[in-house]
């Protein structure tokens, strides 16, 4: 099928496909988006492409090699392209929100659990043993990516580069990801790109779409500026609104390679929870449907809590949770409503799919900085800091091993890797595993 083909049946479509029919399948696809964005993607796949036949093959890949070279969850970004083009600025406003929807009504229960609840033993328990399920998880998604990104010699050195980079110099994540986009782009010509050669390919376009990338831009950067006029920069809520909202413009890679940057200024930077809390939030977000990067009002939650600026705490932290995700998910529709008009154009460019293959392969070595820091602060308590020579190195402290989630990690990684177990049979088993630990241990 040509371009202009697919253009035409894809008009047709959004004449033939009534709205009602499209809505059921966003809200299915929400209450079911679990297992990270491959899982999303596949989900998305054989509902829209496999069993409804809504979008060809060629056009649903188009939309996610689009969605890849975007910051921001790629599964999410792409479930509001995919609405996009089937039923314009309406379809891609609902497919996208109702990506998120379900997963930020449970993250903010959760939360709510959390600081309520938090002390009693099978709470703790359950924590101890999602913490566990977490890090076979990271592992697995660590090794899934290098599977597909480490061809060849140039792709390993980024990916070591990107983990000494943050583990040994603790160099902003930023940093790391412009680098890496700009050795690739400048060796587009010796990188194994899959990209398609430029040619004049028709563009769907439909009416509004601009003038909503424009409205969902004034909204995203109204908030801010009314923020700094209302509260200052000194404000809780401004800091979670400007630290958001820089993150939703640097979180290439996905939100297993952004997390490390997260906790590093979530925790490290602004003292908004500690680095067990930080585990406990990326279990509570393993456990519900919707991009992974829904953690971020989990840590948005906790800062309103700890600093609610007069108000209840619950009231300030569910406030702050709101603005997180607000200020998280708004710059993802700017990207699809202001870009997808021309994605097809986009495609035909080798030096963005090279520069987004050196940034793949660099993510793998943040992926790597994650996993080790995670794990650190699981099976240690405490931690050692060496700094000199331009570095600074987190160490264990050996006195600090617990034995138990030694134990608990160990069988996680046996039940992922050796019995191939699924992500909530995992869960549910880790977390029985974690409060038996809690009441006999």
């Amino acid at each position: 099928m040509s371009e202009h083909q697919t253009t035409q049946a894809t008009a047709a479509a959004e004449n033939s496909i009534p709205f009602s029919d499209a809505l059921r399948i966003w809200w299915k696809i929400g209450l079911l988006s679990f297992g990270g964005p491959a899982g999303q993607i596949a989900l998305m796949h054989r509902l829209i492409v496999e069993e409804k036949q809504w979008l060809s093959e060629a056009r649903f890949l188009h939309a996610l090699n689009y969605c890849m070279l975007l910051p921001g969850p790629e599964a999410q970004q792409l479930a509001t392209y995919v609405g996009w083009l089937l039923h314009g600025v309406k379809g891609g406003l609902v497919a996208g929100l109702l990506f998120i929807l379900p997963g930020a009504v449970m993250i903010l229960g959760l939360s709510w659990a959390y600081v309520l609840l938090g002390d009693v033993g099978a709470v703790e328990g359950l924590l101890f043993g999602l913490k566990a399920a977490v890090l076979a998880i990271v592992a697995q998604a660590m090794l899934r990516l290098s599977q597909k990104a480490l061809k060849h010699g140039v792709a390993v050195g980024l990916a070591v580069a990107g983990f000494l980079a943050l583990f040994v110099f603790s160099l902003p994540f930023p940093l790391v990801v412009i680098g890496a986009g700009v050795i690739g782009w400048f060796l587009a010509r010796h990188w194994d790109s899959q990209a398609p050669a430029a040619a004049d390919i028709d563009v769907v376009v439909h009416p509004g779409t601009k003038r909503a990338a424009i409205v969902a831009a004034a909204l995203w950067l109204g908030t801010l500026v009314a923020l700094l006029l209302l509260v200052g920069d000194d404000s809780v809520w401004t800091q979670v609104a400007l630290f958001f909202s820089k993150l939703a413009v640097v979180t290439f890679g996905g939100a297993y390679a952004v997390l490390a940057y997260v906790a590093q200024q979530a925790v490290e930077n602004y003292g908004w929870l500690n680095p067990g809390e930080m585990l406990d939030g990326l279990g509570l977000a393993e456990t519900t449907p919707g991009p992974l990067i829904l953690i971020t009002q989990f840590v948005g939650f906790l800062a309103g809590f700890r600093d609610a600026t007069g108000m209840h705490p619950l009231l300030g932290a569910t406030l702050a949770a709101l603005l997180t995700t607000w200020v998280t998910f708004l710059p993802c529709f700017v990207w699809i409503f202001a870009g997808a008009p021309y994605v097809e154009k986009l495609r035909g460019q080798p030096r963005l799919s090279a520069a987004l293959g050196a940034i793949t392969a660099a993510v793998v070595g943040v992926i790597a900085n994650l996993a080790l820091w995670f794990a650190l602060n699981y099976l240690f308590a405490e931690q050692l800091t060496f700094s000199g020579f331009g570095m600074q190195v987190l160490l264990p402290d050996l006195r600090s091993f617990d034995m138990y989630a030694m134990i608990l990690t160990a069988a996680a990684l046996l039940l992922m890797f050796g019995r191939k177990v699924g992500l909530f049979p995992l869960l549910g088993m880790m977390s029985v595993a974690g409060i038996g630990v809690q009441y006999f241990f």
